[in-house]
């Protein structure tokens, strides 16, 4: 029997491993394609680390050639190539993740996963008490990893190329107030001790269709009172723990100039008014200036502003006999003009 091979100190080295004469530690290897590597370290434990990552990434990628891993590692593959993604798309992930491992489909290997699998679990999470949009959600995630998979081979065919159809859709439709429900609901506000204080900011949402993040980020330079218009090409979000960023509009298109109506002008006269003037202005981003403040002096975020419309609303529907319908999907409050 060969003597086992040892390191300066006497620890046995594992294959592949060797030491130099200078103490350096290297690990040689045949990656995927059958090329030979080696990585280095002083600190052989610390190679042996290396070593452990190498091995592991190298199974993931022969189960994955195989289609041999399950549900929830193709998921974390597929996200983990995101980059550069919004706020609420990470948290998206994070929600659909959560879903995911805690259901048995999510240990299922992706090879063996039939349509009709899929659309079983669609059912099941359906009867389990989760919405149409929730699911749909999901779907929005697990379809294009599926695909990814496709694309490369892994599996014959994505399982969830298909409608979602299979299950009732019980999300709320998208009702726009009427002119003369506009003028009601603004009227109301008007004449309510409490909520006419937010007057303007409800005035300025019904006349230019901005989302409330968008509102939130606008500054005093976002405004050409000469020209009338208004500049959106950004807005105002808080993450869970706090923290206002600035982020781009949803999409390209939502870069644009919004002419100002004399009533929405008038607001935003009103509002600037009224804001006191900050002894330092808050910089977020590179953005300073906001036009919404809060109590403190910091910028309203959408959550504020949300809370007051939905406030506003109960007490409105409380008070008419005729209740408006809801007016704030997706943060944006819709009007119609017939």
């Amino acid at each position: 029997m060969s003597e086992k091979r040892r390191d300066n100190k006497g620890r046995i080295l594992r294959t592949g491993e060797s030491q130099r004469k200078n103490g350096m530690y290297e690990f040689r290897y045949t990656d995927a394609n059958k090329k030979r590597r080696s990585i280095y370290d002083m600190d052989l434990m610390k190679l042996r680390q290396k070593e452990d990552e190498i091995k592991l990434l190298r199974h993931e990628g022969i189960d994955y050639a195989g289609g041999e891993i399950t549900v929830i590692q193709l998921l974390e593959r597929y996200i983990s190539l995101k980059r550069g993604v919004r706020y609420n798309t990470t948290t998206g992930y994070k929600f659909v993740m959560s879903v995911v491992k805690k259901e048995h489909f999510g240990q299922r290997i992706i090879r063996d996963i039939k349509m009709s699998d899929a659309k079983l679990w669609f059912i099941k999470l359906y009867d389990d008490g989760y919405s149409y949009s929730t699911i749909a959600s999901i779907r929005g995630v697990v379809k294009p990893a599926f695909q990814m998979a496709y694309t490369e081979d892994i599996i014959r065919r994505n399982p969830f190329e298909f409608r979602l159809d299979i299950i009732p859709n019980n999300t709320q439709k998208r009702v726009a107030l009427s002119q003369k429900q506009q003028e009601q609901f603004l009227e109301f506000t008007k004449n309510d001790k409490h909520f006419c204080r937010y007057l303007d900011e409800i005035k300025i949402l019904l006349g230019t269709g901005m989302r409330i993040s968008e509102l939130c980020g606008l500054t005093i330079a976002d405004l050409d009172f000469d020209r009338r218009r208004i500049r959106v090409d950004h807005q105002l979000v808080r993450t869970q723990d706090g923290k206002r960023y600035i982020e781009k509009t949803k999409t390209e298109c939502g870069c644009r100039y919004i002419p100002m109506s004399d009533e929405v002008y008038e607001s935003f006269y009103n509002i600037l008014s009224n804001r006191k003037k900050q002894k330092k202005e808050v910089m977020i981003d590179g953005y300073a200036g906001f036009i919404l403040l809060d109590k403190n002096g910091n910028p309203k975020v959408a959550m504020h502003v949300q809370k007051v419309v939905q406030r506003l609303c109960e007490k409105y529907n409380e008070e008419n006999i005729i209740p408006l319908p809801r007016i704030t999907p997706h943060g944006r409050v819709i009007i119609r003009t017939s």
